[in-house]
């Protein structure tokens, strides 16, 4: 393979000592235990659904879709890695009364349990932090000096703020700071391969540890076109703004995606804009790694890679 000339569709997450890979046909998750070896797990990348495969290859409708479908996966292989890193050994206390009631009524189901009240409670503190809180600032702010076409403006710089400090907050516990090391392993892994060398602890350790189609590039860049598309909303009440742009945001979404495509498959003087804005945010979210997270990277990383370069261009 040439190198600099192939542009990948695998992508990843960092986990609890660990990394998931997705690749075209198979998705591996790689889990550092406490005795020091390599937990792998891998399985097939597509669904048994059709139309759900249909669907997630149609332009401005697969964003949501893909969006949905990386949210599940991850909140289910960072439950796993958890698991398998020995987070859960480190609590020796005797289970309280809930924990045993619990655990009786639900069984090998709790953990699943646990993944979806937590992805709903999560959904349920986006929103609160990054629509209805803004909008209720910019509203009380409104009633005192009037703010007019500048509203939707104020709101998404905001939101913009509220998230850089959120990621700058976390960034500071001790095990999140090591998940954004692997977060920096995860890219610098893919940025290898795509560079064309062996996937060695030296090859990778070189690389750049930004990269255009990362989580944290399309987040931010959802939240600045969010500032266009939510610009259409004239409604002043708190509630019904939020609730509009709730309805709204597949379509912020579905944007956002084919701008990450774009961004992720060529290099120039717009690409480089798109990116900006993630790439900074980037120094926040993904650190140096260590080489036994490297080696972790790459375990994740082998199972999916693809036999036919022609499948796997992003």
């Amino acid at each position: 393979m040439n190198k600099n000339i192939h542009k990948t569709s695998i992508g990843g997450q960092a986990l609890i000592e660990g990394i998931m890979m997705r690749g075209v046909h198979k998705t591996a998750m790689a889990v550092r235990k406490p005795d020091k070896t390599i937990d792998l797990e891998i399985w097939d990348t597509k669904s048994n659904n059709q139309f759900l495969n249909k669907i997630k290859k149609v332009p401005f409708v697969r964003g949501i879709f893909n969006m949905i479908d990386s949210i599940i996966l991850g909140y289910k292989c960072t439950s796993k890695s958890a698991e398998l890193a020995g987070l859960d050994d480190d609590n020796d206390s005797e289970p309280s009364k809930f924990e045993k009631w619990l655990d009786e009524k639900f069984g090998d189901n709790l953990v699943k349990i646990v993944t979806i009240i937590g992805a709903v409670l999560g959904v349920i503190l986006s929103i609160l932090l990054f629509m209805l809180l803004p909008t209720t600032v910019v509203w009380g702010l409104d009633k005192l000096i009037n703010v007019g076409v500048f509203k939707g403006l104020i709101e998404g710089i905001l939101k913009i703020v509220i998230f850089i400090l959120y990621l700058l907050l976390i960034s500071k516990m001790k095990d999140i700071n090591r998940m954004f090391k692997y977060h920096g392993a995860e890219h610098k892994t893919i940025a290898c391969f795509e560079a064309g060398e062996e996937l060695t602890v030296e090859n990778i350790r070189k690389q750049i540890r930004f990269h255009p189609r990362c989580g944290t590039s399309f987040l931010i860049l959802v939240l600045i076109i969010s500032i266009l598309v939510f610009s259409v909303v004239t409604w002043s009440n708190p509630l019904i703004r939020t609730i509009l742009k709730i309805i709204l945001l597949p379509l912020v979404v579905g944007i956002t995606y084919e701008l990450i495509k774009i961004a992720g498959r060529y290099d120039n003087w717009f690409t480089k804009i798109l990116s900006y804005p993630g790439v900074m945010l980037q120094h926040i979210t993904t650190k140096e790694p260590d080489d036994d997270m490297i080696e972790v990277a790459i375990e994740a990383m082998k199972p999916v890679l693809p036999n036919n370069l022609e499948e796997d261009k992003w």
